[in-house]
Parts: C-alpha cells; structure tokens; sequence
C-alpha cells in the first residue's frame, strides 16, 4: 500500500493527538498541611507533574481542586487532613480520568497554587498557599516614644527551617527545626528578662517561612540585630564544633561555607517558594549571593558571639565564616549565622536535645550580643547609657567603686533586689 503526502502528515498528526492520550497517570500520594499565623500551606506529594485548575464556593466556605489526569493514593484516602484555615480534605473521581479535591474551609482566604519539581528527597509537588482574610496580618511595632524617652533594642530571632523544610537530621532522627526553635525560644527568654532589650521572633510555630520573608518582618519589626539559628550537618559523622557565619561581599571565606550557604538557601526550594510571579530581574537578585550589608558590624558581632561559645564547648572554626546566605541580607542591621553544633555528629545531636546545652548556647548568644551593643551603643536606647557587662570575680560593690556611684543607686536603677549579680549580664550604669 502506497501512501500520499497527504495521507502521511495526516497519520503523524493521528499519532501527535494520541501522545496526551497515552501519559502516565500521576498518583495524588499524599498532604501535608503547615499553619502559620498569618495563612496555612497544603503541600500534596504527586508522582508527576499535573495540570490543575480551582475555584473557591460558599456556604460553607470551600475551594476545589481539579487535577487532570490522575488519581488518588491509598495513603491519601485513609488520612485526615485538618490544620490552620482547613477543616477537611475530600477527593473524588471525576470524568473517571481526573481527580477532585475539595477543602473545606474555616473562613475566607486568598488562594495562591504553584507545582514545585523534585529537591533532595522530595518529588513532585502541588502547593496551595491560603492567606487569612478575616485576620489581619500582626507585626509587633516598636512603640513611638518621645525624645526624651529611651527604647529597648530590637534583637530578631530567627529559628531556621520550619514546616515542609525540616533541616538537616540527626543519627536518631533529631530534625534541625525542632532544636534551633528550641533554642531560640530559650533565647527569646533571656532577652526578654534582660533590662533594655526585646526579643522579636521570625518564626513562631512548625511552619515555613522564605528567606527574604525573613529578612522582611525583622526590618518591619526595626530590628537592630539579626541572629539565625541553626545547626550544621556533614557526610563525615565526625565533623563537630559550632561555628559564626556573616555575609559575605565577595564570595565564601571557604568552600566549607561556600557549600554551607548554598545548602541553607536551598530551603526556600524545599520549603516551597513560587518564582513564578517574579521577573528574571528579581528572581536572580533573589538568589544572588553578593548583596551588600552591614558586613564589618556583622563580622564584629559574629567574633563576640564566637568567643562565647568557646566557653561552652569545641568550636569548629576558629573565625567568622563568610558566604552568601540569603537569610543575612538585610542592608541596614548586623546579621550573623550560628551553627550551633553539627546534628550529624551523634554525640552533639544529644548534646542538642539536652534542655540544659541548650540555655548554655542561649546564654553564651546573648553574651556576645551584650558585648557588642557595650561596644557599639544606639543613641536613643536604654543601653547606650553608660554599660558594664559582668566578668567573672567581680560584686556589686567593686561595680560601684569603678564608676564612683553607691551600689544602692545601682541596684535601682537596673532593678535589681539584691547585691546578686550574674556573669554576663549587662548593667546600666546611671548618670551615664
């Protein structure tokens, strides 16, 4: 049988038409859903990518998914999927070829969908990002004051990872967001104990945030410091030490932090962030490694807090490490990295889940931070008047004598009710 031209294109295009016909089905595996305080993100594992499309209804409040060409997992059909603004997830078949998911919702919210390619152990995914609309979104501000009044330093605490980004993990599982919140949350204690200063946090709960959102709230909040708090990981188990990391202007001080910074930018492809609705320009400022900041007040921050941490434990490098980390860009406030200990290394994974390590690190944190404002005092706060940062040996009395004022306006003026005084902290010196 002779075949035309005509009768040739005509069965090449029989065949293209079929292609679509013929793609593997992709399998809705599972959903994972993280609530922050200001919206919830629905994370559903998919075999491959998909195409979808959705629309919200009301009375009751709902959004439905469509998803071409797939259908729905064991796993997925058994669990019960509840967190933040979602009651309820259902599926359904539909068309027999395609899949229907229906959240049904506690209140209204503004939708946002993207797919995310696989990265490191995840594969494909479908996000679903729901806004709060019936709560507005709360920053704590500074309180105006007027120029006679004085106001506390703003210290950012950032608990790295979070929610679908859980970190590195441990020999026993420990993952990296659950110690470094920790952590965090023992810092934020001892900040907000001390006189002059308040403590910010950048992520409260088991949810991601991106690394620029990070940078974002600490400047909304005014933050005069910026401190991110993680813990390292290595191939080699036996690699320990915590270690400082600041920006860098012009590339890595090491490849070690070379690499160190890559993988904690990599959190906003684990965790899920959409370039999609962002311009060649500022994606590749978005994952530039070059910005400027305020590095030398970084790296001098960065130096106290390291010499800190050798009073509690091995330290892994004995400088300030330098890199591109996206999470320190902010242009206008010190900002430094610090690994606390390598969760890689089991003996300084156990080390991280002891509640008592855990206020050592804290507390050698908030020393370096007190020696730096002693150094570096901001006009206008409570602790740019005259400081004292307790050394080891000294009383209340020898204080006193140092500064030519009587140990009983001391202990008013920093509120103190007794001649107790504790390494470390910070004492305003009044007439300063």
């Amino acid at each position: 049988m002779k075949l035309n031209l005509t009768s040739i294109l005509a069965l090449l295009m029989a065949l293209l038409l079929a292609v679509p016909a013929l793609a593997k089905e992709a399998v809705l595996k599972d959903a994972r859903l993280w609530a922050g305080p200001d919206n919830t993100r629905v994370v559903f594992d998919i075999s491959a990518p998909v195409e979808h499309s959705l629309f919200t209804l009301k009375n009751p409040g709902r959004i439905v998914i469509d998803v071409s060409n797939a259908s729905v997992g064991k796993l997925m059909k058994s669990m019960s999927h509840s967190k933040g603004v979602v009651k309820a997830i259902r599926t359904a078949t539909r068309k027999k070829t395609d899949v229907r998911i229906v959240l049904d919702l506690k209140h209204d919210v503004k939708m946002k969908s993207f797919l995310l390619k696989p990265h490191q152990n995840y594969g494909h995914r479908l996000v679903l990002d729901l806004e709060n609309k019936s709560k507005a979104k709360v920053i704590k501000t500074v309180k105006t004051t007027n120029k006679n009044q004085r106001r506390d330093l703003i210290i950012a605490i950032d608990a790295g990872h979070g929610g679908e980004d859980p970190g590195a993990s441990g020999y026993r599982g420990t993952k990296e967001k659950d110690v470094v919140m920790a952590i965090a949350r023992r810092l934020e204690r001892l900040i907000t104990a001390q006189r002059g200063m308040r403590p910010v946090m950048i992520r409260t709960g088991d949810y991601y945030i991106g690394l620029r959102k990070r940078v974002e709230i600490a400047r909304k909040n005014k933050a005069d410091m910026y401190i991110s708090i993680h813990a390292d990981a290595f191939k080699d188990k036996r690699a320990r030490g915590a270690s400082v990391y600041a920006l860098s202007q012009h590339g890595a001080t090491t490849e070690a932090a070379r690499w160190l910074a890559e993988s904690e930018n990599s959190s906003d492809y684990i965790g899920g962030v959409s370039l999609e609705d962002k311009d060649d320009l500022l994606t590749s400022v978005l994952l530039d490694l070059s910005m400027n900041g305020k590095v030398e007040a970084s790296l001098e921050l960065g130096d106290y807090v390291l010499s800190e941490l050798r009073g509690i434990g091995r330290v892994h490098k004995r400088k300030v490490g330098q890199a591109g980390f996206v999470v320190l860009k902010a242009p206008d406030t010190p900002s430094i990295l610090v690994e606390t200990a390598f969760i890689s290394n089991p003996k300084e994974e156990k080390k991280l889940l002891d509640s008592r390590h855990q206020t050592r690190m804290a507390k050698s944190i908030l020393r370096g931070i007190n020696r730096y404002f002693v150094h570096n005092s901001i006009p206008g706060t409570l602790l740019a008047q005259r400081q004292h940062v307790i050394s080891k040996g000294e009383n209340l009395g020898a204080i006193a004598n140092k500064y030519q004022v009587s140990a009983q306006a001391l202990r008013k003026h920093n509120s103190l009710s007794s001649n107790n005084i504790k390494v470390g902290d910070v004492l305003a010196i009044p007439g300063g």
